[in-house]
């Protein structure tokens, strides 16, 4: 089947080389059974490509289920995949069959299995290579023939460096990978796709379909799109809803637009983006950025004050000194810090204005930046903002309310 059939039949739209790609590694693998691995941020239709592998296999009029791992509580994933046996834990009134069983012959989409906990993937690792579970409480071994397609919009190989994911599985689920570009990589779709979200809204709803100016074109192609697909269709309905012009300026759009702000974090911002910055796929590679940044600040003031010591004249014939007392008197660029280490008693402590752009690493500074205390840190202070409130701790550290759950349990915090 070609590619351009496969997106008429599963309502894909765009003409991306890097969509293209993916769509036709698909269509190569489906009717094998090799596991495969889905990558890619969320919002870009990773479920999607799991339905076109089953739906292009032999299996395809045998059952598929998807499955949120970190939507299942810790304490009863292995129950959901594996099944239970009755009396095997409080609750457990009756015995249940658990996925592998019931999608025997079928597909299983096992979606962000980066948040699947260690004891799990050791059990997904042995159906993987044997075919055989136990449910929990059972000592019995039983089969099962499941096709397993995963799906993760993190880095699994950094999480293997963390302890976090198994590296075993990971090679095992990673046999085909399929990388599923965001949004922001496939430019030329944006326009194409919020014009078919427009007329079936404006379908659905029985009015006239938006259309955008020249300039309204421009913005949308623009925005960095971080929630993908899916945020680009909410926008599409929202602007058919509540906009009473159908004719849509950049200003109109832009009410409906998310601020991004460069300095917000831990998340992404358009200016890393659309600038071809690195693309962070969780919120510790976003933090060791922040720290490594931080270093190098650090690290550029002592040089520049070891030099003043030494070379208090020289400093005054320095170009870069010069160019600073110029924007010490426009006041752009600067802020005020204070020259570290011990004072004499001549001396007075005095603030030092310094650049805060062009920093290079040439020393390696002596305090702490393990990744691991300042995330503990950055979790205790998040709960004492929201008063030990979980969900808004979370959502204010840009991570999942079970992810949260499991650090606290890692870091040892006493909430």
């Amino acid at each position: 089947m070609d590619i351009q059939t496969i997106k008429n039949r599963f309502g894909i739209i765009g003409n991306s080389p890097q969509l293209n790609f993916a769509l036709q590694v698909a269509a190569q693998v489906a009717n094998t059974d090799l596991t495969v691995l889905i990558n890619g941020e969320s919002g870009v239709g990773k479920e999607a490509f799991s339905m076109i592998i089953h739906s292009l296999s032999n299996r395809k009029h045998n059952p598929f289920i998807a499955v949120n791992c970190g939507a299942i509580p810790e304490g009863t994933i292995d129950s959901e995949l594996f099944g239970h046996e009755k009396g095997s834990f409080t609750g457990a009134v009756d015995s249940r069959k658990g996925y592998f069983e019931t999608v025997n012959g079928g597909t299983i989409f096992l979606d962000e299995i980066g948040e699947m906990p260690l004891g799990t993937q050791a059990r997904l690792l042995r159906v993987l290579e044997a075919g055989e579970y136990i449910r929990v409480g059972s000592s019995k071994v039983q089969k099962t023939d499941v096709r397993v397609i995963a799906a993760t919009n993190k880095d699994l190989l950094q999480l293997v460096q963390l302890g976090r994911f198994r590296e075993d599985l990971y090679y095992r689920l990673s046999t085909v990978p399929i990388r599923v570009p965001s949004l922001h990589d496939r430019p030329e779709d944006i326009h194409i796709l919020f014009r078919k979200f427009a007329a079936d809204f404006a379908d659905k709803y029985k009015t006239a379909s938006v259309q955008l100016d020249d300039e309204a074109k421009g913005l949308l192609i623009n925005y960095p799109w971080p929630g993908n697909v899916r945020e680009l269709k909410n926008i599409a309905e929202q602007i058919s809803v509540l906009s009473e012009d159908k004719h849509i300026t950049a200003r109109q759009l832009s009410k409906f637009l998310q601020p991004y702000s460069t300095n917000r974090l831990p998340a992404v911002t358009g200016a890393q983006v659309s600038g071809g910055g690195p693309d962070f796929a969780n919120e510790r590679e976003i933090l060791y950025k922040l720290f490594f940044d931080m270093k190098k600040d650090v690290t550029e003031l002592k040089r520049m004050f070891l030099d003043m010591l030494q070379n208090p004249s020289g400093a005054a014939q320095d170009p870069a000194f010069l160019n600073g007392l110029k924007e010490l008197k426009s006041g752009e660029n600067m802020q005020p810090v204070y020259m570290p280490g011990p004072i004499s008693a001549s001396q007075n402590l005095q603030p030092v204005l310094v650049r805060n752009d062009d920093i290079h690493d040439h020393e390696e500074v002596e305090e702490s930046l393990n990744i691991m205390d300042k995330e503990k840190e950055l979790i205790i202070k998040a709960l004492k903002k929201h008063k030990g409130k979980r969900k808004d701790a979370a959502l204010d550290l840009g991570i999942s309310e079970r992810t949260l759950y499991r650090k606290l349990k890692e870091y040892d915090i006493d909430e």
